[in-house]
C-alpha cells in the first residue's frame, strides 16, 4: 500500500513536470474562444483531453510494439534520412502546429489592430475545445511512456492521470487570469510556446532518426528546456522592471 501511495506521488509530480508546457497552451489557446465561455473552454477541453488521455494509457500498454513500429523511411544518402513510426509522426506534427501557432501569434501581436483583436476573439468555443484536446493528445505521451517507465499498473496510473487533470483545471484558471491581467506576459507566453515547439521537433526527429546533412537530430532535454525558459522569464522580468523605472525617470523630468 505505501509503495502504492509514494508510486501515485511520484506519477502525479511527473505529471505536473511534464504539463508545464500543456497548462500554457491551454491558458492561451482559451483566450481565442468567447470571453464568456473561456472558463468553460479550459474546463471541458481538459476533462475531455483527460478522458481520451486513460484510453490512450490503455492502448499504449496493449499495443507499444505498434506504435514504436516503422511506418515509412526517407532515405536520400548525405542529404536526408528519417525512419519514421506513429510516435514520431504525431510529436512532429504537434511540433509543427505549436510552432505554426506561437509564430502566427508573435506576429499577430506585432501589427495587432483593435477591431482585428475583436474579430479574433469569435472562435467557436468547440474549435477552441478541440484544439486543446488535440494538443493534449500529443503532449501526453511522454508523460504516459514516462509513467509506464515508472509503474506497470494501469490503475496507478489512470488515479495520477485524473489528478493531474484536476490539478491542471484549477492551475489553467489561474494562469489564464494572471495573463489577463498582465497582458505583456502573453507575449512572454508565446516565445515559451516556439520553444516548446522547438523541443517536440528535436524530439519527434530523434525518434525518426533523422539525419539532416549527416547531422543526427539530439533532442532538448527537458533541463535543458526548462533552462531556457528561466531565462526568458527572467529577462523578461528585468526587462520589464527597467522599463518601469525609465519611465518613472521620464515623468520625473517632465514634472
Amino acid at each position: 500500500m505505501t509503495d502504492a501511495i509514494i508510486t501515485l506521488g511520484m506519477l502525479v509530480l511527473l505529471q505536473a513536470v511534464l504539463g508545464f508546457d500543456n497548462l500554457l497552451y491551454i491558458s492561451l489557446m482559451s483566450k481565442r474562444a468567447p470571453a464568456e465561455d473561456q472558463k468553460r473552454v479550459r474546463t471541458l477541453g481538459i476533462a475531455i483531453a483527460v478522458f481520451l488521455r486513460i484510453a490512450l494509457l490503455f492502448i499504449l500498454v496493449k499495443l507499444i510494439d505498434y506504435f514504436q513500429e516503422s511506418w515509412f523511411a526517407i532515405d536520400i544518402e548525405g542529404v536526408f534520412v528519417g525512419h519514421y513510426n506513429l510516435h514520431s509522426l504525431i510529436v512532429l506534427l504537434g511540433g509543427a502546429f505549436i510552432l505554426y501557432t506561437s509564430v502566427k501569434e508573435i506576429f499577430h501581436m506585432m501589427n495587432l489592430d483593435e477591431h482585428e483583436g475583436e474579430d479574433r476573439t469569435a472562435q467557436s468555443a468547440g474549435r477552441v475545445i478541440f484544439t486543446i484536446v488535440i494538443m493534449n493528445l500529443v503532449f501526453s505521451f511522454d508523460s504516459i511512456l514516462s509513467a509506464m517507465a515508472l509503474s506497470d499498473s494501469v490503475p496507478i496510473m489512470a488515479t495520477a492521470i485524473i489528478i493531474g487533470g484536476v490539478l491542471m483545471i484549477w492551475l489553467a484558471d489561474h494562469v489564464s487570469t494572471f495573463l489577463q491581467k498582465n497582458r505583456l506576459y502573453e507575449v512572454l507566453g508565446l516565445f515559451i510556446l516556439f520553444v516548446v515547439g522547438i523541443m517536440l521537433l528535436t524530439e519527434g526527429g530523434h525518434l525518426a532518426h533523422m539525419e539532416i546533412a549527416g547531422q543526427s537530430i539530439t533532442p532538448m532535454n527537458k533541463m535543458t528546456f526548462y533552462f531556457v525558459i528561466s531565462v526568458l522569464v527572467l529577462c523578461d522580468v528585468v526587462q520589464s522592471r527597467y522599463q518601469r523605472k525609465l519611465m518613472a525617470q521620464t515623468d520625473g523630468a517632465g514634472n
